[in-house]
């Protein structure tokens, strides 16, 4: 099973504890040997879920948008370590092709939509978030969406 993440970055430390059980039950439904977690290794979500994943047993894969790999990934930023670890623990990176060669760019939702058959979603439920984006995305394509948004949750710049 090939399960996908997406989520709000920049979100507190009471949500991240929630989000985080919530991702591990979600992430122990599945049978380790069959799980692949596809992601961008984004703080939060995206790095806790991956985290998860390999906990458990499971495979990890990255998506990388054309700035991230052309930087050679996480150059900056906050979790820089952590990241860094997950992405050499990755069984595979797809780095993107900029839009000026015709690839996708930074827009790595589409293509994190086409790679997974599930995606889990840590998302407030508000439109216009890129959550919310790829959310609509995974709908149309007939995907599974878990939204996981625990009670006590705070919205990012909500707080």
């Amino acid at each position: 099973m090939r399960v996908g993440i997406i989520g709000h970055e920049g979100l507190s430390d009471l949500t991240e504890m929630l989000v985080r059980g919530e991702l591990w039950q979600l992430v122990t439904a599945h049978e380790a040997y069959d799980l692949v977690g596809v992601g961008r290794l984004r703080p939060g979500p995206d790095s806790w879920f991956a985290q998860s994943v390999l906990d458990h047993g499971g495979r990890i894969e990255v998506v990388l948008s054309a700035a991230e790999a052309g930087a050679g990934a996480f150059t900056g930023g906050g979790c820089r370590e952590t990241r860094r670890q997950l992405l050499n623990a990755a069984s595979a990176v797809h780095r993107l092709a900029s839009a000026e060669t015709g690839g996708p760019g930074e827009d790595t939702g589409p293509v994190l939509v086409g790679m997974v058959d599930e995606l889990i979603a840590v998302w407030d439920g508000r439109p216009g978030s890129e959550p919310a984006r790829i959310v609509g995305a995974a709908r149309a394509a007939g995907l599974e969406v878990r939204v996981v948004w625990p009670a006590g949750c705070e919205s990012p710049g909500g707080r």
